[in-house]
């Protein structure tokens, strides 16, 4: 027979709801995707953090897939949902400034999420790469620089690449600054539009490569 303290303990143990145990089974498997990646992560070790068998990971998403899909399709949520939020001030440079410094923001307070998504979505993913993450922010802020360009007498044709290159840079430094985290979020997002920035204002209508203009033959 049971201890009568050895039941109380048990009785006090609140089982979870189907949908705690969900959360739980997604947190685990987002901690364990940002440590080893969809490749390295098993089932049988999810199971484990959880303390459940593989079978109940099974019947709430059928399997790892099912727990990747989700997590990356919540953290590109939040990603873009931060950019699109962000893309409020009246100006242009305010508005790029506030850009970088969201994706910086995600960076610092969702790294797992972010090493997740920069390690290049699994297919089992169901909601593309980590380029065309970048893809739909630049669509955000193509807009912007289309109207930059009109004001300025540059092609808006043009805009979409150059909101490409934009926050292709921003998310490759958010990349190499996720490990080194110097210097201050702050200090990186200043440097990055001042790069961005600057640039942009000196940018020649018409541009060309000036070592392939040397080597073309005079007529």
């Amino acid at each position: 027979m049971e201890a009568v303290g050895e039941k109380k303990v048990r009785s006090r143990k609140k089982r979870m709801t189907g949908r705690e145990r969900r959360e739980q089974l997604l947190d685990i498997g987002r901690e364990l995707f940002a440590e080893r990646g969809f490749d390295g992560t098993s089932v049988e070790e999810i199971a484990a953090r959880a303390g459940v068998s593989k079978p109940v990971v099974y019947e709430h998403f059928g399997g790892k897939e099912g727990i990747y899909a989700v997590v990356v399709d919540r953290e590109m949520r939040t990603l873009l949902g931060m950019v699109g939020s962000s893309l409020t001030a009246d100006h242009a440079r305010g508005k790029i400034e506030n850009a970088a410094l969201a994706l910086l923001r995600y960076v610092e307070e969702n790294s797992q999420g972010f090493r997740i998504l920069a390690r290049d979505s699994h297919a089992a993913s169901g909601t593309g790469s980590f380029a065309s993450l970048i893809s739909d922010i630049a669509t955000q802020v193509e807009h912007i620089l289309a109207d930059e360009f009109k004001q300025r007498g540059y092609d808006p044709k043009l805009a979409p690449m150059y909101a490409q290159s934009l926050v292709g840079m921003v998310a490759l430094t958010g990349q190499w600054w996720l490990e080194v985290r110097k210097p201050k979020r702050e200090v990186v997002a200043a440097h990055l539009v001042n790069l961005a920035w600057n640039g942009l204002s000196a940018l020649e209508p018409k541009p060309s490569l000036e070592s392939v203009d040397r080597k073309r033959p005079e007529r």
